[in-house]
């Protein structure tokens, strides 16, 4: 048996969540087309009949612009450390830009083996994806291999799990074989809610929430009773989120609702409120706790 922890590094957007789902073959960790999406830094664990590979997802590394930004960056470094793999993961449109060229010297620094990963290849040409693949050999110490993929056409996914498998250690599983993930329901509850505000709401709303579950039970007839609260910064986006009579926070509690039944292959109930925080992202030290930032840097 073999089992590893992998870390996926790379800038916001360019599909590091999407690999992870692709892989997994069901939604765990949520994604989006805008920036920024995840904030925490999350384990999701694959296992088949000789190995178990634990993903360790992670923010995308850009200049934060508030406390919330500043601790997703750390949590996204962090990531870098006690892996036996980083999984450097870069847009095959945009290529080796400059956020690249920061994550590439913090890579170098860290000593851990390296697996490129070139992602989005069914957007470019065959040749655009052999320059990147000699960048990725000229920059980056510790190579072990570059990787073509798509999350969407699923090319490439059979061979990196086959390229992570050869080059992490020989060790007992560290979790259980039906698990999926080291977080919470709670936490993945809150996590499926806030991608569908990223679905549904544009500007600066989406980046302004956080959702917290303050409560999670199964009632008597079987169904999960989930209690959430979305806060946001401002009245005007709490007006946003809630929509006209209601419409919008019904559309996204629906469409929460049954990526966390698909999940659980349960009935859920879910029940969301919204409240205004004024600057949480930068004052609210609750709410920065709660949605898990302050732990994951520690």
């Amino acid at each position: 048996m073999k089992a590893g922890f992998a870390s996926f590094v790379g800038k916001p957007n360019v599909g590091k969540s999407s690999i992870i789902n692709a892989v997994m073959g069901k939604k765990v960790v949520i994604v989006s087309d805008k920036p920024q999406t995840t904030r925490n830094r999350i384990n999701v664990i694959y296992t088949d009949q000789d190995s178990q590979i634990i993903f360790v997802d992670t923010p995308g590394l850009h200049k934060p612009i508030h406390r919330l930004g500043e601790y997703m960056v750390k949590a996204a470094v962090q990531a870098l450390k006690n892996v036996d793999l980083l999984l450097f993961t870069i847009d095959a449109k945009e290529g080796f830009e400059k956020p690249e060229e920061y994550i590439t010297e913090l890579v170098n620094q860290s000593g851990t083996r390296v697996i490129g990963i070139i992602n989005k290849v069914d957007l470019v040409k065959a040749d655009r994806v052999t320059t990147l693949e000699e960048i990725f050999k000229e920059k980056v110490q510790n190579l072990v291999a570059v990787v073509r993929t798509s999350a969407v056409t699923g090319e490439g996914l059979s061979e990196l799990l086959g390229v992570i498998k050869a080059n992490i250690p020989e060790s007992p599983q560290y979790y259980p074989e039906d698990m999926v993930t080291d977080r919470p329901l709670s936490f993945i509850a809150a996590e499926l809610i806030r991608e569908k505000i990223f679905h549904f709401t544009y500007e600066e709303v989406p980046h302004s929430t956080a959702v917290i579950v303050e409560e999670v039970k199964e009632r008597p007839n079987g169904v999960i009773y989930i209690r959430a609260t979305i806060y946001v910064e401002r009245d005007s986006q709490k007006g946003i989120i809630i929509g006209q009579n209601g419409q919008m926070i019904k559309k996204i509690g629906e469409f929460a609702r049954k990526d966390i039944e698909f999940l659980l292959d349960r009935k859920v109930y879910l029940e969301l409120h919204v409240k205004v925080k004024k600057d949480w992202r930068n004052k609210d030290f609750i709410i920065l706790n709660e949605i898990g930032m302050r732990d994951d840097i520690e």
